[in-house]
């Protein structure tokens, strides 16, 4: 077995950022495809349909029983969830054609709350499906298992590796700041405005 990550852009993924409307607005969703089934990807990798559709179903099946699917911003080079860096938690998954689809619902964390004021600032964000599997020597993926969905920066180009979003914001003045408060004081109200306006201004010099 072997760790496996694919990464789709925000094109690629066609994110749709949604809110939860049943609760007044206050909860923030990307949705979108996870993962694409049958054809060869930028990795040269193929996963099946079934393969997908089979890791889909266990996912579900742990969530329904209680477990929380956590994601982080980046993705790691190991399965293991580093807490300080979730963002999300994947609330359903479900297949559409030969592709997996996934909701991930973003969460009032430090780093969910980088996201979230990303998206609402219009920077388009991306997904990396993190897992385990073999892959035979035409890279067909069998016996694969997805251990969650990641977020991750656009890729500048088709095969480009995504930018860090932690470290490229960190680069910028005011980044450590901004997120050192959020940690300190998340029940701050007055913490997470400055938070908000920080890295609003922040992102505004990246575009």
């Amino acid at each position: 077995m072997r760790t496996l990550r694919e990464n789709l852009s925000f094109d690629q993924a066609k994110m749709v950022v949604e809110t939860d409307e049943a609760h007044g607005g206050k909860s923030l969703y990307l949705k979108g495809i996870c993962i694409q089934g049958d054809k060869r990807n930028q990795n040269q990798r193929v996963y099946p349909a079934r393969e997908i559709a089979r890791a889909v179903k266990t996912l579900n099946d742990q969530i329904a029983g209680g477990y929380s699917v956590l994601g982080e911003v980046d993705h790691p080079d190991d399965l293991k969830i580093n807490l300080d860096r979730v963002c999300h938690m994947v609330t359903d998954m479900w297949m559409d054609g030969a592709d997996g689809h996934g909701k991930l619902k973003i969460l009032p964390t430090p780093m969910g709350e980088l996201v979230k004021t990303m998206l609402q600032a219009g920077v388009k964000l991306g997904v990396s499906s993190r897992g385990s599997g073999d892959v035979d020597h035409d890279g067909h993926v069998k016996d694969f298992e997805i251990i969650t969905v990641d977020v991750v920066a656009q890729p500048s180009a088709p095969g480009a590796y995504p930018t860090p979003i932690y470290e490229h914001l960190m680069n910028y003045q005011g980044g450590y700041r901004s997120l050192r408060i959020a940690k300190e004081v998340q029940g701050d109200p007055k913490a997470q405005k400055y938070l908000k306006e920080s890295l609003l201004k922040i992102i505004s010099g990246l575009q």
